[in-house]
This record gives C-alpha cells, structure tokens and sequence, in this order.
C-alpha cells in the first residue's frame, strides 16, 4: 500500500462565491471557510458562507425565474437542448472537473473520470430527452365536459446535496428539477463545494437563463435551515443522514413542503455458497470499499454461507492486503482519504468499538500514513447481529462479515434494520436470487452484481432510508404537480 508521486497537476480553483441570479457574488455577511484537502489536511479555498440573506436572495432569484423570466416561457424542447448543451461542456471540461472532485473530496480521481463524470452527465441527458415528454390525460366524466390534467413544476425547489458524490448528486438533483421546469437553489456540503460551484458556471455558459440555478455555499444549521424554513421554496430534495431528516421534516411542516429524501443504509449483502466465488468476492469488495467506503448503499454487513465462510475472508483480505493507497491524483490510486476529521475520528471509534465488542479484526483496523485522512481496509469477522458495527452506518472502510445457514434465516436477519434503501444476493440458483428479492425490504436489490446504476432505473429507500425515489421517470414525479381543469361545454 505505497504511496506514489501525483502524476496530474492540482486544478485551478476559479468559483468560491455564492451563485445567484447569474451573478457571482460573496456571503452578504463576509464570511468565508476554508474547503480542505483531505489528502494534505491543507485549505484549497475560502468559499463564501451563505446564510439565511442569501438564501432569501437565492430564492427571490429563483422565483422571478420561474414567473416572470424566460425560463417561464421557454418552449419544452429547448430546455431539453440546454440541459444536453450543459452535459455537452460537462464532458468536455471531464478531465478538470475529475480532478477538482478529486481534489476537494479525495476520492482517487480513476473514479471521478470512470463513475461519478460519465454518470452525472449520462443523468443530465436522460432528463433533458424527458423534457418535452411531460404531458397529462384527457378524462372523460359525467356530464357535458371536457376534462384534462396538466403537468406543472412544482416550482422553486431548495436542494440540499451531501458530500460523498459531490457532482453526481448535483447531477441527480439538477436533472429532473430541470426537466420539468423548476427552479433550484442549491445548498452543496460545506466539505466539498466546488464542483457544484464550477458547474453552476458551465450552466451559464450553456445558456441556462439567470435565476434558474442558484447555488449558496455554507452550513446546515445555517443556510440549509433557512432554505428549508423558506415560504418561499415548494419543495425540498434532501440527501444524507436521516437525522438530519428528521430535522428537515419538522421545519418543513410549517409550510408543508412536498420532500423527497435519500438517506443512509445498512445494506445486506448476501453470499450463498452456491455463488461464482470469484465474482462474489470482487463484487463484495467493491460494495464496501469503493469511494472509501463512503456510500449510502455500500454493503457493509456481508452475510456469507457458513460453508464457504473462511474462504471467502480469505479472499477479502488478501484484496485489502493489495489494495493501492495514495493520492488521489495518482492515477494508480484505489483508495483515497476519508473527506475529513470528523469522518476519520468518527471511523477510527467505530473500530475500536467492533474490538471491544469481541469482534476480529483480520484485516486493516489503523491509521495508513501519517498525513491526510487515510484509513486502511478495514475487515471485521466473528460479527454478531447486534453488535454496533453491524448496526450503525459507518460511512467507512469497515466491512462486518456475519455467518449464516440457510434462506430463512438470513432474509430474517438482513430485515432487521431500521434501514431498507439496498441489498444484493449472490446464487447461481435463480429461484432463490429472485426468492431473496422479493423477501428483502430494501429499495433496490442487486443480483450477482452490486452498485449498478442508471440514470433510467429508480433509486431510494424503504424504511429510514428515505422517502420517494430519484432517477428514472418516478424521479420526475417529485418535481411535478398535477393540475385538473374542466370545462363546460354547455
């Protein structure tokens, strides 16, 4: 797990400042925070720290847009051939734009180019195709009428986007918000605001009209209360931890904002000793360890066949022994540095507990390096059900792997979560990979793969793990009210 000499250069750091009405402008108070490189626990950047004067400036913004601007009277189609023009210049700055993700967020920067640019820019086309698309019904009813339903944006929509997927997410929330004509002011994570940033100026120069996206860099206690607090906003779309959903959902009810939520997981991941070993192990490796593990959907409690069970450990460790740690910039790098301090200390606890909590670890379990956040790969065996590592959303490197004998009882014991947003079996038996999908109470189950996305298939969770779903056509229905109208023909 050596480190090797980056072989990109850093990015230029162009947009720090608060995003509205097409005009880059700072914090009405002047305050500014430092965005920190997790790699080199350095600054990049002070980034303007909006707060609630911005938010009511975003959102004034945001709603002359969306009533009195152009974007009120675009035709449908040509706000589809904005969005593909934005995709257009995203693709063609995916090199600087990879490694500006990379740089803010750690993660390695292979990663930024091969996942999360192309799907964020896969997203903003499918939604644009879907822009002119959005019609209602003729209903016949009783009586000498003419009824029909219009489909109508729900209007300005305050987004609120984590920091794990910085530009994906940015992607999965401008896209269908977007299509269906709404307008947006967006509050990215303080720990890594510039690619939001960058791409609210690739927006306008796409020529997505002024007002319609507004970004305001700062806190959650700050400005992303007042946004959800605003009367001013229609609807929330929230990504992140469900505590903070709760949060949201009680300063919302004032004002009874429709909300849509992407929360966390403890995904199963279910290896039966019928499964292709090889591809299972692989598979489940990058469940848990891609992104550093930072993933809302990442399979961090591994169910293995008791048959098969040390074989299968010993797969595992032996890719964790092998895995590449270093720069993010490296392109040879597989594993970059947690975001920040919080989530390393918040990691490094959680090891400790699954140690006092009798749990082996075989593999990882430290520190690696002595500068930026880095956390070796991290394998915990002997893990029992009820054990803190095998309940709580670690956010990390950490994966739990737990025995188990026979169907019934693993569906039982995958259920026993408060979390349903994924899962995945692993079988060569067919019957009972669709058997196990069925029983599972999760909002997307993988079979004989893990972490398959696309912008067409919906994605969200049961349970605490979220309200509504995002992509595909149901993504669109968050962002959309249906109106009735009724004429008498009489």
């Amino acid at each position: 797990m050596a480190t090797a000499s980056p072989t990109i250069a850093p990015p230029t750091v162009r947009q720090t400042q608060c995003f509205i009405g097409g005009q880059w402008v700072p914090a009405q108070s002047g305050k500014t925070f430092d965005t920190i490189n997790p790699a080199t626990e350095e600054p990049i950047a002070q980034v303007a720290e909006g707060d609630a004067a911005d938010v009511n400036l975003a959102v004034e913004a945001a709603r002359n847009a969306l009533e009195n601007g152009e974007w009120s009277r675009i035709d449908a189609r040509d706000r589809g051939a904005l969005m593909h023009r934005l995709a257009d210049l995203m693709e063609e700055e995916l090199d600087e734009l990879a490694a500006l993700e990379s740089l803010d967020n750690g993660k390695p920067i292979s990663d930024a180019k091969a996942a999360d640019l192309p799907l964020a820019i896969d997203c903003l086309r499918y939604y644009a195709g879907y822009a002119d698309k959005l019609h209602g019904q003729t209903i016949p009813i009783r009586g000498n009428y003419f009824t029909y339903t219009r489909r109508e944006p729900v209007g300005v929509v305050g987004q609120i986007i984590p920091w794990n997927f910085p530009i994906l997410m940015a992607a999965w929330k401008w896209g269908p918000a977007l299509a269906a004509g709404c307008t947006i002011v967006m509050k990215p994570a303080e720990q890594t605001p510039l690619t939001c940033l960058r791409m609210g100026r690739l927006a306008q120069k796409a020529g997505i009209p002024d007002g319609v996206i507004n970004i305001i860099p700062g806190y959650g206690p700050t400005a992303g209360a007042s946004l959800v607090k605003h009367p001013g906003v229609d609807k929330i779309a929230f990504t992140g931890e469900y505590l903070t959903a709760q949060i949201i959902m009680s300063d919302a009810s004032q004002t009874l904002k429709r909300l849509t939520f992407e929360l966390g997981g403890k995904s199963p991941n279910i290896v039966f000793a019928d499964a292709d070993l090889e591809a299972a192990a692989a598979g489940s490796h990058f469940a848990l360890y891609f992104n550093q593990g930072q993933c809302c959907c990442a399979g961090s409690r591994l169910f293995v066949e008791e048959s098969i069970h040390d074989e299968f450990v010993e797969r595992l460790i032996a890719m964790n022994q092998s895995r590449k740690l270093g720069d993010p910039l490296d392109p040879a790098t597989e594993q970059g540095p947690q975001v920040d301090q919080a989530q390393f200390d918040k990691i490094l606890k959680y090891i400790d507990i699954g140690n006092n909590e009798g749990a082996q670890c075989v593999s990882g379990g430290a520190r690696w390096g002595e500068q930026g956040y880095y956390i070796e790969p991290t394998l915990f065996t002997g893990v029992t059900d009820e054990m803190k590592i095998a309940t709580d959303e670690i956010f990390g490197p950490v994966l739990s792997v737990l025995k188990f004998k026979d169907v019934g009882e693993v569906i039982d014991r995958a259920n026993n979560t408060p979390y349903g947003l994924a899962a995945a079996v692993w079988t060569r038996d067919i019957g009972k990979a669709h058997h196990v999908a069925a029983k599972v109470k999760a909002g997307t189950v993988w079979i004989n793969c893990y972490d398959v996305f696309d912008a067409a298939a919906p994605f969200g969770g049961f349970k605490m793990s979220g309200m509504g779903r995002e992509l595909g056509e149901r993504g669109l229905d968050a962002y959309l009210e249906s109106k009735t109208v009724t004429v008498a023909l009489d």
